[in-house]
């Protein structure tokens, strides 16, 4: 993950002003602008099954899944900003006064990448924490898993990995999504 020469933290209004970027997807941590590299086929895949998965089994008019895209505020000083790979969102509480959601999702899945360090990761998961995302799935496509964290005292904790079988989101519990069907192959 590139960063931008910055010789200063940008601020959350300053973040605002600036003109969109197009070409890159564009997190800030800590008020440091990083560049996110395009995500692959196989990550590309995986969240597009997964975004299938779950879509077609939620009510839409009461629950929104989004992917790519999109800025999830998990702070404004020092601002922090985080472009998760899906998020599944209830209409009733969504807030984004700004065009950037300030709303903890209900779920929220990650693909990881052969680039993401543990510590990206880790850091990733206490603003998850920290904004009170209820849960999380991380997807390894090397390992062929998907480890799912529920939000307890404050931190992500690991419930279980999970290589085969049924994904129910803890909040959605009518949604069932076979692990085998998220694989590119």
């Amino acid at each position: 993950m590139a960063s931008l020469p910055n010789s200063k933290a940008v601020t959350y209004e300053e973040w605002l002003r600036m003109p969109e970027v197009h070409d890159a997807i564009e997190e800030v941590v800590n008020g440091e602008i990083r560049i996110v590299p395009a995500a692959k086929t196989k990550h590309a895949v995986i969240v597009a099954r997964a975004f299938r998965a779950l879509d077609g089994q939620l009510d839409a008019s009461r629950v929104i899944v989004l992917t790519g895209s999109f800025g999830l505020i998990i702070r404004q000083s020092p601002l922090t900003s985080r472009v998760p790979d899906l998020a599944v969102c209830e209409l009733a509480t969504l807030n984004e006064p700004d065009g950037y959601i300030h709303t903890a999702p209900q779920l929220l899945v990650e693909v990881l990448s052969p680039a993401n360090s543990r510590r990206e990761r880790e850091e990733k998961l206490a603003d998850y924490a920290s904004l009170g995302v209820p849960e999380v799935w991380v997807i390894s496509p090397e390992a062929r898993t998907v480890e799912v964290l529920y939000l307890e005292d404050g931190f992500l904790h690991s419930t279980q990995i999970l290589a085969r079988g049924v994904l129910t989101p803890r909040l959605f519990p009518a949604v069932s999504i076979d692990i085998a069907h998220i694989w590119p192959d």
